[in-house]
């Protein structure tokens, strides 16, 4: 797979994800298939701009300090679930794309 391909099978699973609910750069470089977290960080560093990049967070639930803590507070609007450390309650949010079975995609869906 080129650049090109990985950032945009990237950015389309962060597209689906629904409001109120997260995934991890670990989880969504698995679903990809190819790279790691820190690849998908890359991704989201240079061209997340335009995908809900607040529901990206880290695998224990903390948020990236990016955009000011303007995550928090778009996490907070959509009512995705917090633990009380502040981090993201992630038994409650975190989301994987087998919940759309049946729903085609360009992440390699049906």
């Amino acid at each position: 797979m080129d650049q090109e391909e990985y950032v945009e099978r990237v950015l389309a699973l962060i597209e689906r994800i629904p409001a109120g609910r997260v995934m991890n750069y670990g989880a969504i470089a698995a679903v990809v298939g190819v790279g790691g977290p820190r690849q998908v960080g890359r991704v989201m560093s240079q061209y997340g701009g335009s995908v809900p990049w607040w529901r990206v967070v880290h695998a224990d639930g903390s948020l990236a300090v990016c955009h000011d803590g303007g995550a928090r507070q778009h996490l907070v609007a959509e009512g995705t679930r917090f633990r009380p450390s502040g981090s993201v309650d992630m038994a409650a949010a975190l989301w994987s794309p087998e919940e759309l079975e049946g729903v085609p995609d360009s992440v390699g869906g049906p």
